[in-house]
């Protein structure tokens, strides 16, 4: 019979195993949203006041140069600082309420659910001038798994606003999504936008896309070439299969897509599925050639 502390060290590799099986598995892999976990932070890439925030998924999550994705909340008069990225690139988006984006020195105010993307090379900070919290999501890419930034110590508080932004910004606006019928040999129709495309991004991030599923809806099963996936639930619940395994999805959750790996979801519940995707190319040559697939001849 073993002793309480080798009872104890039986106990906790035991639990180590199972967290290792379970990692392997598409529900361990899954980023779940749980302000619980999330952790405090003061002067972030030094800016205002304080945000709190924990990691969705992280560098290992997909074979590509996803580097995370983190959710979070800022705020009231809070926000993180302008900085740089030379070898990554990197999108604020805005769940609810409003807030103030800068990228290169210039700011706007977007009304959530909205994001502008900073590309490599460039600057960005946010700033929530308002009083009320503000649910906030951030998507990293690099040209390599290494994240970098350099701050300028700018908190944008008091910035003059641009009323029409000068740079690119989207937003996951319902009334911009066009119906798609049996999408990838689903059922019924869904509701369906890229609001960002391939030219947007210099790293192998390659789109965002916007997608609803109403009740009694499916996507069917589809593999993009030489391209990963993140699907993050805006709202609503249903159900995921990738690489064979199902598994139930609800808000909040980030769903990873490996390059190769299948993927099929459905709506369950009274709400409609309500999604961002995440598209991250293998290399920039497998970004080119998906880019040319899609390219539509203008007309």
């Amino acid at each position: 019979m073993l002793g309480a502390s080798k009872r104890g060290i039986a106990g906790l590799m035991g639990l180590l195993l199972c967290a290792a099986a379970d990692a392997g598995t598409l529900a361990g892999k899954i980023g779940h949203t749980d302000p619980a976990r999330y952790r405090k932070l003061t002067s972030v890439h030094a800016g205002a006041g304080e945000m709190a925030f924990a990691p969705l998924l992280g560098a290992d999550a997909l074979g590509t140069n996803l580097i995370f994705i983190h959710r979070g909340v800022i705020a009231p008069h809070s926000g993180i600082g302008q900085h740089f990225h030379n070898a990554c690139e990197e999108m604020f988006v805005i769940l609810d309420g409003e807030a103030q984006f800068t990228i290169d020195g210039r700011t706007s105010t977007l009304a959530g659910p909205a994001g502008a993307p900073n590309l490599m090379g460039h600057s960005h900070g946010i700033y929530n001038a308002g009083d009320r919290p503000v649910q906030w999501l951030n998507i990293n890419v690099g040209t390599t798994k290494a994240y970098d930034n350099f701050d300028l110590s700018d908190t944008r508080v008091g910035a003059p606003i641009d009323p029409v932004p000068q740079f690119i910004s989207m937003r996951l606006d319902r009334a911009l999504l066009r119906q798609t019928q049996g999408m990838d040999g689903g059922q019924g129709t869904v509701l369906y936008r890229r609001a960002l495309d391939p030219a947007v991004f210099s790293t192998p991030w390659s789109f965002v896309d916007h997608l609803v599923l109403p009740p009694r809806t499916s996507v069917g099963n589809a593999a993009k070439p030489g391209m990963s996936e993140v699907y993050y639930v805006l709202g609503g619940t249903g159900e995921m299969t990738v690489g064979g395994e199902t598994v139930a999805i609800r808000t909040g959750d980030a769903v990873p897509v490996d390059v190769g790996q299948g993927r099929a979801i459905r709506q369950t519940g009274a709400q409609p599925l309500e999604m961002m995707v995440i598209g991250v190319a293998r290399d920039l040559a497998a970004k080119a050639a998906y880019a040319a697939s899609v390219r539509r001849p203008r007309g």
